[in-house]
């Protein structure tokens, strides 16, 4: 048992080299002054496929939701939420040109649940429970956005679903090189799991916190206030996984590179505050 154990821990290092590929062959996005993050340069899959199947998902989430009478039920709601998206898309192109061109979307679901997501090509989705149940001030809500709006900006679901291609394919590489059989596969699949893709996601989870801090400071929202927003989430998030066994950093950690970051981008504020 020891020697099949070691033989599954050998292949996971094996793998290593092809997920770092995609997680360390970064470029810096531009900042001029504000925050500082590293994009995937290695994308294996076309951003038109991405943004086409991420905007078939979001049309038939729509069409569902619409069907329940679920879809932008309160339009005072709908209104404010739209209003401080188009705020800070108005400054995506800094970090990705391509965001101009995107046909961006921005609705609201009347559901209980504390969530939002923005898709590949800019669908953004929030959850009313989102806003009512942590009772979000409008500049907690930016720092929600804003932090969605970064993850399509950042590239990080096509950034994803080419790791996915590259660990599949080392997997069964690997597992062929070794002679593991079915069972070995699997094991080297939740080892891979664990030490190769959950610490990717939250790199892509701190680099979202980081760009949608910068968003919401250059729209003229308080980028402190994420602070405050991750206090509720952590109050309405009791029971959450251990760090290492998830895909979002600890919410202790998740303050902590917020604290840091927030010298860097309070002068941005301030400057939009005062209209420049």
């Amino acid at each position: 048992m020891g020697c099949w154990i070691a033989r599954c821990l050998i292949a996971v290092v094996a793998l290593a080299p092809l997920a770092g590929g995609v997680a360390l062959a970064q470029a810096p996005a531009p900042a001029d002054g504000g925050v500082q993050v590293r994009k995937p340069r290695l994308l294996l899959v076309p951003e038109s496929m991405v943004n086409a199947a991420a905007a078939r998902q979001y049309l038939q989430m729509k069409e569902q939701a619409g069907s329940r009478r679920l879809l932008n039920v309160d339009a005072p709601q709908v209104t404010r939420v739209r209003a401080i998206a188009q705020r800070m898309i108005a400054h995506g192109a800094r970090f990705n040109p391509r965001a101009a061109q995107w046909q961006w979307q921005v609705n609201v679901i009347e559901a209980p649940q504390i969530n939002a997501f923005c898709l590949p090509g800019g669908k953004i989705m929030v959850f009313s429970g989102l806003i009512e149940r942590l009772a979000l001030t409008d500049d907690e809500l930016a720092a929600v956005i804003g932090h969605e709006i970064a993850h399509a900006l950042l590239e990080h679901g096509r950034a994803r679903m080419s790791e996915q291609v590259l660990r599949s394919v080392g997997i069964n590489l690997a597992a062929a090189y070794f002679g593991l059989g079915e069972a070995g596969t699997a094991a080297l699949a939740q080892a891979a799991q664990l030490t190769i893709t959950l610490p990717y996601s939250r790199s892509h989870e701190v680099d979202a916190d980081l760009v949608g801090l910068e968003l919401a400071a250059r729209a003229g929202f308080d980028p402190r206030a994420a602070l405050s927003l991750w206090r509720k989430m952590a109050a309405a998030s009791r029971g959450q996984p251990p760090q290492f066994l998830s895909t979002h950093p600890g919410h202790a950690q998740r303050m902590s590179e917020i604290e840091r970051a927030l010298p860097r981008v309070l002068e941005l504020y301030r400057q939009a505050a005062r209209g420049g």
